[in-house]
């Protein structure tokens, strides 16, 4: 039996709509048959047997249809169903020649003193801040040219805001920070303004090219990002209500593994020819420089900041908290430098230190008894 008809109710018969229409959805049975329809969302129809299940995906005047093979589904953001089956991907799919085309750049990036230092736990607050300032004019300014160009057929089957767009999430970020007043404290640094310019260029002249910004950006924040959330979070010693780190919180999507599963898949299967996947891959490649030069800029920034700005690192001393200068260790190693200043940080690391201030009352306490002696 065909599947529904999605009008004001779902109804037997071909899928149609006033408007708008797309092929019969196969192998769909009725409900009551070993078939179900299940509608999700109102802009969601999920139409399953247990053969194959189509996905409509309405995204204003375009219908989006995606067949795939049962096997465990799963239901996830606003209402998006999808399962977790293994692809087989050949060196000719978007996903591969994206992965493959940036591995060298995207080790680069992570290879930055600034990410490295953020991933120890060596984080200035005011770096912090600064880096969701840039982020937030980024992912303006993505999510901007995204919803110029939702309707694309090169990116709509890409489009998930409620799943993975940023910019709000970031806004709430800069609040906590900078209090109610936060857009008139920040302002777009200049690195920042470049990556930002480059993301409106290829949105209004060549929208396939925000294919792989997008990727480069959600991607990386449904992977690594969540190391840096949880780096941030401990060495920031944020609230673990997530106050200041919403941006690396994605509600939505219930399994990170498996929607990046579904992105990569939907990027598969975009009908783009050789040349122009070799373009995207070229742009991804921009979009990590981008990023890169974005981070240099805040190392050189971080030149400036007084180190009594600075907060707490990841606890990697133990009982320390944290905070390396607490360390007898390392205010041994510094004071081996030489320096009044390392020695005066030397006495007070020990001092810190329980065996160090019991160490010390003995000492004081001989030292009593010797004057005492001699006095006598």
């Amino acid at each position: 039996m065909p599947c529904a008809t999605l009008q004001t109710k779902l109804l037997c018969g071909d899928f149609t709509s006033s408007a708008l229409s797309v092929e019969k959805a196969r192998d769909c049975e009725q409900p009551g048959r070993g078939g179900a329809y299940s509608l999700v969302t109102s802009s969601s129809l999920i139409c399953s047997s247990t053969k194959s299940y189509t996905v409509v995906r309405l995204s204003n005047t375009q219908l989006i249809t995606e067949k795939m093979e049962t096997t465990s589904n799963v239901s996830n953001g606003a209402g998006l169903v999808y399962d977790e089956k293994e692809e087989t991907l050949g060196p000719e799919d978007l996903s591969e020649m994206l992965a493959a085309g940036t591995k060298e750049v995207h080790e680069k990036a992570e290879n930055t003193q600034f990410v490295k230092d953020f991933l120890r736990g060596r984080i200035r607050k005011e770096l912090f801040k600064l880096g969701a300032v840039a982020l937030y004019y980024t992912y303006t300014a993505m999510e901007e040219e995204i919803e110029r160009n939702k309707d694309h057929p090169h990116f709509a089957p890409l489009y998930f805001p409620a799943e993975l767009h940023r910019h709000e999430a970031l806004a709430r970020d800069l609040k906590y920070f900078y209090g109610p007043e936060w857009q008139s404290q920040i302002s777009c640094s200049q690195a920042t303004q470049c990556y930002v310019d480059r993301i409106h260029q290829v949105g209004q002249e060549d929208p396939v090219l925000l294919v792989a910004h997008a990727y480069t950006r959600y991607m990386g924040d449904l992977s690594g990002g969540q190391v840096l959330k949880k780096v941030a979070q401990r060495a920031l010693k944020l609230p673990p209500t997530g106050e200041g780190l919403e941006f690396y919180q994605f509600d939505a999507i219930h399994s990170a593994k498996t929607f990046k599963q579904l992105y990569r898949s939907r990027m598969n299967e975009l009908e783009l020819d050789i040349e122009t996947k070799k373009r995207l891959v070229n742009e991804a490649v921009k979009a990590f420089q981008f990023n890169m030069e974005v981070f240099e800029e805040l190392e050189e920034i971080g030149k400036t900041i007084q180190e009594d700005v600075l907060d707490a690192g990841m606890p990697v001393h133990g009982a320390m908290g944290g905070d390396i200068s607490k360390c007898p260790y390392y205010a041994a190693k510094t004071a081996a430098s030489g320096g009044t200043a390392y020695v005066c940080q030397l006495a007070m690391a020990v001092l810190r230190h329980p065996t160090g201030q019991v160490l010390f009352a003995t000492w004081f306490a001989a030292l009593a008894g010797l004057a005492a002696w001699y006095l006598m």
